[in-house]
């Protein structure tokens, strides 16, 4: 596991945990959960929120193509990140002033992953189970273990900004 407080903008990381996925509708419902005071789907403690909605799976593999979505989409959400308690947020793109203040007020990284690479990272995915919200289709959350997930630190917990270089 990756202690984020370690990470620094600029550096490459290789991911060999568990991260889950969620997109806008996703983050909308678990948004809605919270208000509520109602029980999530899915513990988040510790992990990695990656925005993205896979592609179908083909008869023999594990996961379809697993690309990132802009993640600026996500920012009206960053709030509700560390009341889910994770590490950190994968996506792709830079973000609001408000989401690299909350990485450095609650510990919390945003890494980046290349856009257009969705087939390449599917191969780091070694299992993939959904685990919530299965109606939503592609934008269903994923439970992923990967391997050697390739990503680049963006906003680090100190307040630096790999897109301010």
């Amino acid at each position: 596991m990756i202690d984020v407080t370690k990470l620094h903008a600029g550096d490459i990381v290789y991911l060999d945990e568990v991260i889950y996925t969620a997109r806008d509708a996703a983050h909308l419902r678990i948004a809605g959960l919270l208000e509520n005071n109602a029980d999530l789907p899915v513990n988040f403690k510790d992990s990695f929120i990656y925005y993205a909605g896979p592609t179908p799976t083909k008869p023999d593999g594990i996961v379809g193509s697993i690309g990132p979505t802009t993640s600026s989409r996500m920012d009206k959400f960053v709030s509700m990140m560390p009341k889910l308690g994770v590490k950190g947020m994968i996506g792709k793109g830079p973000r609001s002033e408000s989401v690299k203040k909350a990485c450095q007020e609650y510990k919390m990284v945003y890494l980046i992953v290349t856009g257009g690479a969705g087939a390449l990272l599917s191969k780091r995915v070694v299992s993939c189970e959904e685990v919530a919200f299965n109606d939503l289709g592609c934008e269903s959350i994923k439970k992923l273990e990967v391997k050697n997930f390739p990503a680049i630190v963006a906003y680090d917990t100190y307040g630096n900004d790999i897109f301010e270089r």
